[in-house]
């Protein structure tokens, strides 16, 4: 496959091996099969929630997230359902304070009270992978599937800043990178829904991203699957890697935050065309994740060292 001079030069600089492996990658047309076969899975019905498979996976949930001494604070202060929960997404491929916040919802509101969530296109795509992604309650990313579920009354977990922001390198960890995207708030506003933040701390230190590989992912060509990044991460037990290797988490410890909810309602469904309500509504609850985010690394600053002093105690 014909490479540009930006490829060549993003190529050179990656070890023999890795360069290797992607060159391979792109002779075999993985990805225009991926594409082709995420197009097929997204004609199913979005909302494929299994609460009985959900009941024997929230107590395994838990297990999981004993690792890292999960705790989850202030779920009292989510509304009834429908509610828009917006969160800051960490952890690269594992995501665990992700798992934290749905087994708490479960925990404290039952199984008939389901939490649904956004999630990248192409995992649908993923052999039995997306199978359990669907029985969990995770929708293929659209506004249009958001809206559905909270008009039906149902809850919606949504994270703006998606891949780019689970993906963001170490030295910005402890950042709320939304990338300026504003559709969960013309969902919001259209939808009349409380939105509550929910702030996690400590999952992007249970893997080391090195870089969002925005470079690489061009060069790939991974906008054939909505990939902006092909992400370069250290992680145990492989090293250099990806996150089609998933290895062993850090044991970090992680608290997340839920927040009071944010009152928007004065602005109406018609403001969600106005760029300058967007904005507002933007800068505040951006805002307000950053400072709620910047208290709680405050109160614990080196998550991996507080979970292994802990274990240590034992």
């Amino acid at each position: 496959m014909q490479m540009t001079n930006e490829s060549d030069s993003v190529e050179k600089k990656l070890p023999a091996a890795v360069a290797n492996t992607i060159r391979q990658f792109m002779s075999a047309g993985f990805l225009d099969r991926w594409a082709a076969a995420t197009q097929e899975q997204l004609q199913a019905p979005a909302r494929q929630f299994d609460p009985e498979f959900m009941k024997k996976l929230v107590p395994k949930m838990d297990t999981f997230m004993s690792y890292f001494d999960a705790e989850v604070r202030g779920m009292e202060r989510v509304p009834k359902s429908p509610v828009l929960l917006i969160g800051n997404h960490s952890g690269g491929t594992i995501t665990p304070d992700t798992s934290a916040v749905y087994a708490a919802w479960y925990r404290t509101r039952g199984f008939n009270d389901p939490l649904l969530g956004l999630a990248f296109d192409a995992i649908f795509a993923v052999p039995k992978w997306g199978e359990l992604m669907r029985k969990i309650g995770q929708m293929p990313a659209s506004m249009d599937n958001a809206g559905s579920a909270l008009a039906d009354g149902c809850s919606v977990l949504l994270y703006p800043g998606g891949t780019y922001e689970v993906f963001r390198p170490w030295k910005e960890r402890n950042k709320i990178l939304f990338k300026g995207r504003k559709g969960f708030i013309r969902l919001a506003l259209k939808a009349g829904v409380p939105v509550v933040p929910v702030v996690g701390h400590g999952g992007h230190e249970t893997t080391i991203v090195l870089t969002r590989g925005e470079r690489l992912a061009k060069m790939m060509g991974s906008d054939k699957v909505r990939m902006g990044g092909a992400p370069l991460l250290f992680q145990l037990p492989w090293g250099l890697s990806t996150p089609a290797t998933p290895g062993i988490p850090l044991p970090a410890k992680i608290t997340v935050q839920v927040c009071e909810p944010v009152d928007w309602s004065e602005y109406g469904p018609d403001a969600a065309d106005d760029p300058e309500v967007l904005q507002r509504c933007y800068d505040e609850i951006t805002s307000l994740m950053q400072s709620t985010l910047d208290q709680l690394a405050a109160e614990n600053p080196r998550p991996i060292a507080a979970r292994l002093k802990k274990v240590l105690r034992r």
